[in-house]
């Protein structure tokens, strides 16, 4: 198998509105390369969007785990907990994405939104 003919190939998926379609291609990808982030990113995001969250958690978690420093990974675990019901916990990881790209409006918007969830509680 092409690895990368199928990396691009579920890209093209998921840019066209087909993240279940993505994930299928991506899975396979990740098995063969496990350290490879680029793929793992694509494969949570593809997860996220077709609402697969608990799959997207996991491969998020693992993302988080091989470098806290991605903020990227830390913002869409956070929304992913967010999905999941889960304010409390998604809090942490909106936090650390925020503070790390403070400038990023998406960030900053869903840490607000979450904040407030957790203080009406």
């Amino acid at each position: 198998m092409d690895l990368l003919a199928e990396y691009r190939r579920a890209t093209m998926f998921f840019e066209a509105g087909d993240p279940t379609g993505a994930a299928r291609l991506l899975e396979p990808i990740v098995e063969a390369e496990p350290g490879n982030s680029s793929v793992r990113q694509l494969l949570a995001r593809a997860y996220f969007q077709s609402a697969q969250l608990s799959r997207a958690e996991e491969q998020l978690r693992e993302l988080v785990d091989r470098d806290p420093s991605d903020h990227y990974a830390h913002h869409v675990l956070g929304r992913t907990l967010e999905r999941l019901n889960r304010p409390v916990d998604a809090l942490r990881h909106l936090r650390i994405a925020a503070a790390m790209y403070s400038t990023n409006e998406d960030y900053t918007a869903a840490l607000r939104r979450v904040e407030a969830k957790v203080n009406r509680r």
